[in-house]
């Protein structure tokens, strides 16, 4: 059974920084392309980084030079830094893992909470 629970949300205010960590569990995780996504309250769940099983990143024009995505294979496990913050970084943030062919399946954990607030 795949496990994918994330970690480190909380309140922070405007400048500050958080790392989120997300610890997964009942997959091959290095063959995995491994990701964070963010959907605040009404609006659509988008992508906010991604690390490929050969580390290659990419970032949403909206976090790049304040976020990184990292990954550590041995732990399974896949962190974002985020830095910087601003209250339109608020939303719930969910870590997901992608194995593509054969496997061809979505991970995903049950989020968890960032707000950026005075």
């Amino acid at each position: 059974q795949v496990r994918v629970v994330e970690s480190g949300g909380g309140l922070v205010q405007p400048g500050g920084s958080l790392r989120l960590s997300c610890a997964t569990s009942g997959l091959t995780f290095s063959f995995a392309t491994v990701a964070w996504y963010r959907q605040a309250p009404g609006k659509q769940r988008e992508l906010v980084a991604r690390i490929t099983s050969g580390g290659m990143t990419n970032y949403a024009d909206s976090v790049k030079g304040r976020f990184t995505i990292s990954r550590d294979n041995a732990e399974s496990a896949v962190y974002l830094q985020m830095n910087s913050l601003k209250p339109e970084d608020t939303a719930v943030y969910y870590c997901n893992a992608y194995r593509g062919p054969p496997i061809n399946r979505n991970y995903w954990g049950q989020g968890t909470q960032v707000t950026v607030s005075p």
